[in-house]
């Protein structure tokens, strides 16, 4: 009960976190940019404490996910309903709308910016405290997927690829580069491997089967359903950091293409809800805190990611918004504005309820 409960809280504060990082995201640029933030709050609902730091109120709320931006003036048409220790004319000078639109606009992306950049935190973390796990360069069986040709044909973990069809293998790139060579002329026929296994007495021993590949559909590789061996490498962390950067820019990539593809047709809809990232995040708490952190690395960029999305309600449907403004020298009117996001946050409240009806039909909750 002890280890559930402190994954449960993992995972809250973990969500939590996230959203913050996004939220301080906006409140430094908006200070930076000389914007009044009249509240900056840690957590949502009524107040658990509040105290003022020169023109800010900070809170702290009872319900402890994410926090929230209160910056004056977010439209000309917004009446002004306090003015703190300032003038009028000086409030219209602070206000959001006063300022150019590239600082509305810096202050827009800057939460986002904020959750593409924590990823590089918690990867460098993980990678200095965990290891990188990475295949090592023989050609030896780290996993014979079940079903597939290699497991079929009676490959085991840890077996060494010698030869195939008579050629000396030396490397794991070697083996590979080798089946894509010889598996089109042997198709049907099989491919002869050579391979060592290290018996319980510690002996080896020579074997030789026949395996049948598999074609890749997509793009027609040969496969033989085998994945490489994995040692844990220990970087430092100037080393980590390079890492990092790295694997934050392949995850951000992937999910760019990834999400073009559901949104041009290419792929399903495969999307988790509230539920179902909250499930997975709590099941990844169980094993452990650098887990954790590695699944908060990548909910994060997904969260920039979304963020930045054109549609009205997100900071991308902003940033549009400010877009317009720039092109045609004034700002769309509140009520307009306000009509367009409405159509936004009907749309977010469709995919919600389209993503949490298939969390729902995943987990059998009914």
């Amino acid at each position: 009960m002890g280890g559930h409960g402190s994954s449960l809280l993992a995972t809250i504060l973990l969500f939590g976190l996230l959203i913050l990082v996004h939220e301080w995201g906006h409140f430094i640029t908006a200070k930076l940019t000389g914007m009044w933030v009249k509240e900056f709050a840690i957590g949502f609902g009524p107040k658990l404490i509040s105290w003022r730091m020169g023109e800010t109120r900070y809170s702290w709320r009872i319900i402890p996910l994410g926090g929230f931006n209160n910056i004056a003036g977010m439209h000309p048409d917004e009446e002004i309903d306090e003015l703190g220790d300032m003038s009028e004319e000086e409030y219209r000078k602070r206000a959001f709308y006063a300022k150019s639109v590239w600082a509305r606009m810096l202050v827009i992306a800057a939460g986002s910016v904020m959750n593409l950049l924590l990823p590089v935190i918690l990867f460098a973390l993980v990678f200095v405290f965990s290891g990188i796990d990475r295949p090592v360069e023989a050609p030896i069986v780290g996993q014979a997927m079940v079903g597939h040709p290699a497991a079929q044909a009676g490959l085991e973990k840890d077996d060494r690829i010698i030869r195939i069809q008579g050629k000396d293998i030396t490397s794991w790139k070697q083996m590979v580069e080798t089946l894509q060579q010889v598996g089109p002329s042997t198709e049907g026929k099989g491919i002869a491997v050579e391979y060592e296994r290290t018996l319980p007495s510690g002996t080896a021993e020579r074997r030789t089967t026949q395996i049948y590949p598999e074609k890749d559909g997509a793009n027609g590789r040969i496969l033989i359903g085998v994945a490489a061996k994995l040692e844990n490498y220990q970087p430092g962390i100037v080393e980590a950091c390079g890492l990092a950067v790295q694997q934050t820019i392949a995850v951000a990539a992937m999910m760019v293409k990834g999400l073009a593809k559901m949104i041009t047709g290419q792929a399903a809809a495969d999307v988790a809800g509230p539920i179902g990232v909250a499930q997975m995040a709590w099941e990844v708490a169980q094993n452990g805190l650098m887990k954790l952190l590695g699944f908060g690395a990548l909910l994060s960029i997904n969260l920039g990611i979304i963020n930045l999305l054109p549609i009205p309600v997100l900071d991308g449907g902003h940033i549009v918004a400010l877009l317009i403004e720039a092109v045609r020298g004034r700002p769309i009117s509140k009520e307009r504005l306000q009509m367009v996001q409405m159509a936004g946050l009907l749309l977010l409240l469709l995919i919600m309820i389209f993503a949490t009806f298939k969390d729902v039909l995943r987990l059998n909750l009914f």
